[in-house]
């Protein structure tokens, strides 16, 4: 990601005023705003890298701002976490119609035409939407739906585990 779009994620982030942990690669700190760190610590915490499925997984965890990769789609969807989705190419602009159109589990941000980025108030806006007032109750309803759905699905006779039995049967044939 450009500086710029750094210092906006950064300036969404702090504004939403929602508590936040931001994985950020090693390789990108010097990107991130000086102070940030320091003036977020309260609210924020920035790490170079974390383990997605514990903190998806972990029950404070009240939104995911993903880039919408499949795997990442797929683990919070089964997690049952909303997402604010932040595509930036190949498939994740598919996956963020689904999370946002289809599945009602999240929204969508908006990028600023001028300068091809997601500003800062487009971040705020969204992270508030999926974390606070009536829309956010119906992608927490829907959130639960979709994670209900995928434990059935994984469960003893679910419809993976169903598929995954008569693969193996097929392949001892």
């Amino acid at each position: 990601m450009s500086e710029n779009q750094m210092e906006e994620i950064a300036s969404g982030l702090k504004s939403s005023n929602h508590y936040f942990l931001w994985i950020v690669r090693e390789s990108e700190f010097k990107t991130l705003p000086s102070n940030f760190v320091e003036e977020t610590s309260e609210k924020g915490l920035v790490v170079s890298w974390c383990h997605q499925l514990e903190v998806l997984s972990h029950k404070s965890i009240g939104c995911f701002v993903t880039h919408c990769g499949w795997n990442s789609t797929m683990e919070s969807l089964s997690l049952g976490v909303p997402m604010v989705g932040m595509p930036q190419w190949s498939d994740q602009t598919t996956n963020a119609k689904f999370i946002a159109d289809v599945w009602e589990v999240g929204v969508r941000v908006k990028i600023d035409g001028e300068e091809r980025m997601v500003k800062k108030e487009e971040i705020e806006r969204c992270i508030r939407e999926v974390m606070e007032g009536e829309k956010s109750k119906e992608i927490r309803k829907n959130s639960e739906k979709w994670k209900k759905l995928a434990k059935e699905a994984i469960d003893e006779g679910g419809t993976s585990d169903r598929n995954i039995q008569e693969f193996v049967a097929k392949m001892m044939l």
